[in-house]
């Protein structure tokens, strides 16, 4: 076995996370700071994302700006960008991993390893919708990149299923592509969220949007030509189509840190880890949307600019936190991140989410049947795929030797 290449930090996933995370190691001085990507150009999601809403308020900019501005300030920094280049897998000791790119197979030594691979959508088998597999089947990210970045016809009719905002940003590629949105379907009663709401009334023009209804079934042989959907009250019908893109439904790409037995939440599915990304690996650190699929892209950058500088005090001999107190959610509440309080982790806020919609939620922070905190949320109603938030007022009230914190709705 060759010797492996030694490089002070290694960065695994070149999206928002991992490219802040590269730029302010890189600027700060940290030593040799490299990042592996395995798609062709650094990015991530953003690179296909053509619609608006990334950046700042004084500086919106689309998906591929944003992309481009995360990527020139990791090669300004003096950041190493490898792409075409996959993370395999962990050699039995230390924070030292297995690769293969360009030029064959490598395996790579680092003082400390970020990880940011992100999170993807489950693609329509891991949905369980039956039928046979015919052409014209997709996720958002797969139809953005056929549109967006391929150029390729993708059909003339399409149903999009799903209500929220990365809906309606998919039924904007379908109309950019020259294709027809037959249909908006989803399970929840209304579109998911405010801005959800406002695209549904731009799209409103011949676009039904078909709520309380699941996709049942996909027809047709080699090419789709429509999809069965059954409404609340028991009704099927068959709408005729060439495409369908299956929106949402997001999940940490874990298998990485998994293979590196890395502890998981079990809500997010995601590693477990405190306010400052710390794992329960030493050395090991996450940031992202592999620790919560799915946030906006600019919190998963100020993830990884604060799992940063968690990893400069490593570098610089802090001793890694003990695991600290896990917290943990009570249903309908689907999970919350980050998933651990640690002394070593100053207070940070939390994001959450809920399964099914909650009118003027209030949430209740219990340990060991103490209330340590209580916190409405605000006006109106919190609904499933939108960030709810808890600030961190409470984590000094924590008993280090208690048991879990637990989130609750009551």
């Amino acid at each position: 076995m060759t010797r492996p290449r030694q490089v002070d930090v290694l960065v695994v996933g070149a999206g928002p996370a991992g490219l802040a995370a590269a730029a302010r190691l890189a600027a700060a001085g940290a030593g040799r700071v490299e990042v592996l990507e395995r798609e062709t150009r650094p990015g991530g999601v953003p690179r296909h994302c053509a619609h608006g809403g990334f950046g700042t308020l004084t500086r919106p900019l689309t998906g591929p700006g944003y992309a481009r501005l995360l990527t020139g300030a990791a090669e300004r920094s003096g950041a190493t960008l490898r792409t075409g280049v996959t993370a395999l897998d962990w050699a039995p000791k230390g924070p030292v991993l297995t690769t293969v790119g360009p030029g064959g197979p490598e395996t790579i030594a680092a003082r400390a390893v970020v990880l940011a691979t992100g999170a993807r959508e489950r693609p329509r088998p891991a949905r369980l919708v039956p039928g046979t597999r015919p052409a014209g089947v997709y996720t958002t990210g797969e139809l953005q990149q056929a549109v967006h970045l391929f150029g390729q016809h993708i059909g003339t009719r399409v149903v999009v299923a799903g209500a929220a905002d990365v809906s309606y940003a998919a039924a904007g590629t379908v109309r950019a592509a020259g294709a027809r949105v037959v249909a908006l379907v989803t399970e929840h009663p209304r579109a998911q969220t405010g801005r959800a709401r406002a695209q549904a009334a731009r799209l409103r023009h011949g676009v039904p949007l078909l709520t309380g209804t699941t996709v049942t079934e996909l027809l047709g042989q080699g090419r789709l030509s429509g999809v069965r959907v059954r409404h609340r009250d028991g009704r099927t019908a068959v709408l005729p189509c060439d495409a369908v893109v299956f929106t949402g439904d997001f999940v940490p790409d874990h298998e990485l840190a998994r293979r590196g037995g890395v502890v998981l939440d079990a809500g997010t599915r995601g590693p477990s880890t405190d306010g400052l990304g710390h794992t329960s690996r030493p050395g090991v650190f996450a940031a992202g949307n592999l620790l919560h699929a799915v946030e906006p892209a600019g919190t998963a950058a100020r993830e990884g600019a604060r799992a940063a500088g968690a990893v400069l005090d490593f570098l610089a001999g802090a001793p890694w936190p003990e695991p600290g107190v896990p917290v943990v959610v009570s249903a309908p509440l689907r999970w919350i991140a980050p998933n651990r309080v640690t002394p070593a982790a100053p207070p940070a806020g939390h994001v959450l989410r809920t399964g099914i919609p909650l009118p003027r939620p209030v949430l209740h922070v219990h340990q060991d049947g103490r209330l340590l905190h209580r916190e409405r949320l605000g006006p109106g109603t919190a609904l499933p795929d939108r960030t709810l938030s808890l600030g961190a007022r409470w984590h000094d009230r924590v008993d280090p030797e208690g048991g879990p914190v637990r989130i609750s709705t009551a």
